[in-house]
């Protein structure tokens, strides 16, 4: 049984907390917040003891086996840093949200110290987590699809928040640009537009092309100016034999064999019914990893994957603002 740390226990926090409650290998013993009253109360829902910053936390020698790392910030990752460096230092494996960080020296910062100290550190890029796609992973790896040669992806909701010009890349297409990695591999190359929508301050909607290290070619389409109860997310791979999409995360998955009509399809694979299952999945592979002793290094989706996402994500903003393709820094 994990003996759990919650720090940071906003919306995401509480989603956390949930998959924790009903995972039957872990228990909640800690709650972290520095606003003492969410604490106290989200100590009294999950039954464990509250905490009002983590040196108090380390410092009471309370056993922690793991901590998932919720706190937000400028562009949701802008309160990630410290509280995160103060867990790995206590030798406390983490497992944090997306983005790593919004800026890439701080993110180097964390994935080197999880580095030096031998921690496993890894980052909630869930969409990687779904039954559909591990199952499009296997066909490519069997051969399936043939060569892969293209990877297609569309995302978008309707998020009015106005705060930084590129708050939208940076907070929603880390899940993006690392399940087309998961997919596809290292990026080399960038080019990016954007466009602000209508009555927008930030740039809201943007055009990517991408170029992967083995020659496979990417495109990316996101908008914060888009809504409707279907229709919000798309992947698609394309390959010489077959291609495979699969819609919102996870609700269906279809293979479409190149040379015949005979089309595969499967709804709500593994009974993943829609994007918030995807949750307790990758948590739940998190909890696997931990019990089951995986190298640092060996970790699903850890945070040297999310360092390469958002390289390729600063890579992105730098070719709008110098129109000009770029060249994606691998570390």
């Amino acid at each position: 049984m994990l003996k759990i740390a919650i720090v940071g226990i906003g919306n995401i926090g509480n989603t956390h907390a949930k998959c924790y409650q009903d995972n039957p290998n872990t228990e909640i013993v800690a709650i972290c917040d520095i606003i003492k009253e969410k604490a106290d109360a989200a100590a009294e829902r999950y039954g464990a003891k509250a905490f009002y910053s983590i040196a108090d936390m380390v410092a009471s020698g309370i056993e922690i086996d793991a901590a998932s790392m919720c706190t937000k910030g400028v562009e949701n990752g802008g309160d990630h840093f410290q509280p995160t460096m103060e867990l790995l230092e206590a030798g406390i494996p983490t497992l944090g949200e997306k983005p790593i960080s919004n800026t890439i020296p701080e993110a180097r910062k964390m994935v080197k110290l999880a580095r030096e100290k031998g921690v496993p550190y890894g980052i909630n890029l869930n969409h990687r987590f779904t039954p559909s796609a591990m199952r499009a992973k296997e066909w490519l790896e069997e051969g399936r699809l043939g060569q892969l040669n293209l990877v297609n992806m569309t995302m978008w909701i309707n998020n009015p928040v106005e705060t930084s010009p590129h708050f939208h890349i940076r907070a929603l297409h880390p899940h993006s640009l690392d399940v087309m990695r998961y997919f596809a591999g290292d990026y080399a190359k960038a080019q990016c537009f954007f466009r602000k929508g209508a009555g927008r301050k930030i740039w809201s909607n943007l055009q990517a092309n991408l170029l992967f290290r083995n020659g496979v070619l990417g495109h990316l389409t996101g908008s914060y100016d888009a809504g409707g109860s279907y229709g919000l997310e798309t992947l698609e791979l394309v390959g010489s034999e077959g291609r495979v999409v699969i819609n919102e995360a996870c609700q269906k998955l279809s293979f479409f064999p190149r040379r015949s009509n005979q089309v595969e399809c499967y709804e709500h694979l593994g009974g993943m019914q829609a994007f918030p299952d995807t949750f307790a999945s990758r948590i739940g592979a998190w909890v696997d990893d931990l019990l089951n002793g995986t190298p640092p290094d060996e970790i699903d989706a850890k945070a040297e994957d999310a360092l390469k996402v958002q390289l390729v994500i600063e890579s992105c903003v730098k070719s709008w603002e110098e129109n000009k393709v770029v060249t994606v820094p691998q570390r």
